[in-house]
């Protein structure tokens, strides 16, 4: 290679320009949203859980035991104790012979209201099955062909069907699948499917559950720690880069 042709490389690589200082302050700026975003969400979330439930309990609990009586401020999370010590009771109570007919007469008077007896079961039957310790809740995520051949759906996957409506089926292995809405995964369709018409997806609900309400952006799998590192490499490589540019002869020079 020559002489003229070196330096004509030279002169090329000099003349390209620096990273400007906005795309560096861009790169820091999402590097600090990716950091704090989360954080930020998480607590205001808690805090607003908090301060529910503090609005719930405290106008239950006498004047002469809240302690903002005695104090200059309140204190958040009072009622969160408070409801917390109260449910454990309840369970504790209920877990011994007398709690649990006490119980049962309540369970029993509120079966027999007419209008209350559809809303009371369901809601029994939904707290039973997310809170429940057993294998009543979601264990499997599958894929189905919904809502058109070709396309495909997440769905969790649960138990089979009842005997008295697994005869109502055709004659093959079906299963309970419910397909959540995005972002809402509350919403959703209830159905039974052909066990073979399922395809298993080796990965949790959460994870499921974070890619429904993400709409496909979080993947399973994917490494936020890294895009963060990522980013923050970028941010230093074009820190870097803007002495060396200066630093470099002029094609003048």
């Amino acid at each position: 290679m020559s002489d003229s042709e070196q330096s004509g490389k030279a002169s090329a690589a000099a003349a390209k320009p620096a990273p400007r200082a906005a795309s560096r302050l861009r790169n820091y700026f999402l590097t600090g949203l990716v950091v704090a975003g989360p954080v930020a969400v998480t607590l205001w979330i808690i805090w607003w859980f908090v301060t529910w439930v503090d609005n719930l309990v405290r106008p239950l609990i006498p004047v002469m035991y809240r302690p903002e009586t005695y104090l200059p401020f309140n204190i958040p999370g009072f009622g969160l104790i408070i409801a917390f010590f109260a449910l454990t009771m309840l369970g504790f109570l209920t877990a011994n012979l007398v709690g649990s007919r006490l119980v049962g007469l309540g369970d029993s008077l509120l079966n027999h209201m007419p209008i209350v007896r559809p809303i009371y079961r369901t809601t029994k039957q939904i707290f039973q099955t997310l809170f429940s310790s057993s294998e009543s809740s979601f264990r499997h995520v599958g894929l189905v062909e919904f809502p058109a051949p070709g396309m495909w759906s997440l769905v969790f996957l649960s138990h089979a069907p009842s005997t008295s409506i697994a005869a109502q089926l055709p004659q093959t292995e079906h299963v309970s699948a419910f397909m959540p809405c995005t972002p809402n995964p509350t919403t959703g369709f209830f159905f039974y499917v052909p066990r073979r018409d399922i395809i298993n997806l080796d990965i949790t609900v959460e994870q499921a559950m974070t890619l429904i309400m993400s709409a496909g952006i979080v993947q399973p799998g994917s490494d936020p720690q890294g895009k963060l590192a990522a980013l923050a490499d970028t941010a230093r490589a074009a820190q870097a880069a803007r002495p060396a540019a200066s630093a470099a002869p002029s094609p003048a020079q």
